[in-house]
C-alpha cells in the first residue's frame, strides 16, 4: 500500500528548506518587496492635504506646491529601486533552488535501482526533472514574497481607510470572507488538474524518446502514423488538463473584480452623501477612494498567487517523489 501524501503545510515547509541557503538574499527580496509595500499609503495620504489646502477660494497649502510635485515623484522613484532589487534578488534564489533540486533528484537517479527504471518510463523521469523542477521556483519564492508584500500594501491602506473613516471601511472588509472563501473552493481543483497535467507531460516526452530512439524501426515497419497518433493523444490529453487549470484560474480574478466593485458602489454611495451633507471634505472623500483603488491591485496578487502555490506544490510532490526513492541496497 502507498504511503499517504504529505500535508500541504509539511509539503511546503520541506520546499522553503531549499531557501534556507540563501536566506540572506532572499531576505534582501522580502526587505526590498516589504519596503515597496510600505510607500503604498503615502500616495493617498498626499492627496488628502493637496485637494483640501490647494483648490477652491480661499485655501491655502501648508507646504508649497512643488513639494507636492517631488514627493509625487519621489514615492515611484524609490518603489522602482525596490521593487528591481527584490525582484534581481528573487530570481537569483528561484535560480538557485532550481539548481539544488535538479542536483540531488540526479544524485538520487544514478543509485537508484533496477527495478525503479523498470516501472517508470523514461519519459517520465525525464519530465520530472526538466520540467516539474521549474514549477516548484513559483510557490518556493515568489508566492511567498508576493503573499508578504502585498499583504502589508493591504494593511498598511486599511490603516489608513481606518483613519478616515471607519465606517465605510468595514463595508469594504464585508467581501472578504466571500473572496477567501472562493479561492478555498478552487484551491482543490487546480492542485489535482497541475497533478494530472504533470502526468500527462511525463507520458508525452516518453512518447518523443521512444520514436526519436526507435526511428529506424518506425521506417522499417511504417509505423509513422502509428506514432503520430499516439503523439497527438498524448498532446491532447496534456492540453485537456491545461485547459482545465485555466477554468478555475481565470475564474479568481473576475470574481474576485465584481465583489470589490460592488463593495466599491456602496462605498462611493455612502462617501457622497457624507460629502453632500458636509460631515466629509473632498480632499477625505478622494483619499479615501483613491486607497481603494489602489487596493484591488494588492488583493488581485493575493488571489492569483493561488493558481501557481498549486501547481508549485503539485510539482513538489513529482520531485520529492523522485528524491525520496529507495536507493539500490
Amino acid at each position: 500500500m502507498s504511503a499517504a501524501p504529505p500535508s500541504t503545510r509539511a509539503l511546503y515547509f520541506r520546499l522553503l528548506s531549499y531557501v534556507r541557503p540563501y536566506v540572506k538574499a532572499f531576505g534582501f527580496a522580502v526587505l526590498g518587496m516589504v519596503a515597496a509595500a510600505a510607500t503604498e499609503p503615502l500616495f493617498p495620504a498626499l492627496m488628502k492635504p493637496l485637494l483640501d489646502g490647494g483648490f477652491g477660494p480661499g485655501k491655502q497649502l501648508v507646504y508649497p506646491p512643488i513639494w507636492f510635485a517631488f514627493g509625487l515623484v519621489l514615492i515611484f522613484v524609490i518603489r522602482g529601486i525596490l521593487t528591481f532589487t527584490s525582484a534581481y534578488f528573487l530570481a537569483w534564489v528561484a535560480n538557485r533552488v532550481v539548481l539544488d533540486l535538479r542536483a540531488a533528484m540526479f544524485a538520487r537517479l544514478v543509485r537508484l535501482p533496477a527495478k525503479f527504471f523498470d516501472d517508470h518510463s523514461s519519459g517520465t523521469v525525464l519530465s520530472k526533472i526538466a520540467y516539474d523542477v521549474g514549477g516548484v521556483t513559483a510557490a518556493a519564492t515568489t508566492v511567498l514574497t508576493v503573499a508578504v508584500k502585498d499583504s502589508i500594501a493591504v494593511a498598511g491602506l486599511l490603516a489608513w481607510l481606518f483613519y478616515l473613516n471607519w465606517k465605510l471601511t468595514l463595508v469594504a472588509l464585508a467581501v472578504g470572507p466571500l473572496i477567501a472563501l472562493f479561492v478555498r473552493l478552487l484551491s482543490r481543483r487546480l492542485r489535482s488538474m497541475a497533478r494530472e497535467a504533470q502526468h500527462s507531460m511525463g507520458d508525452l516526452v516518453h512518447v518523443l524518446e521512444e520514436t526519436i530512439e526507435c526511428q529506424k524501426v518506425v521506417k522499417i515497419f511504417g509505423g509513422q502514423a502509428y506514432e503520430a497518433r499516439r503523439f497527438e493523444r498524448a498532446s491532447q490529453r496534456l492540453r485537456g488538463f491545461n485547459m482545465r487549470q485555466t477554468v478555475p484560474a481565470a475564474l479568481t480574478t473576475p470574481v474576485t473584480h465584481v465583489l470589490a466593485a460592488t463593495a466599491l458602489s456602496i462605498i462611493l454611495y455612502l462617501a457622497m452623501e457624507d460629502s453632500l451633507a458636509g460631515r466629509i471634505t473632498v480632499g477625505e472623500f478622494a483619499s479615501f477612494f483613491t486607497a481603494v483603488l489602489m487596493l484591488l491591485a494588492p488583493l488581485k496578487h493575493l488571489t492569483e498567487i493561488n493558481a501557481p502555490l498549486q501547481r508549485g506544490l503539485a510539482a513538489a510532490e513529482s520531485v520529492f517523489e523522485l528524491i525520496d526513492a529507495p536507493v539500490e541496497e
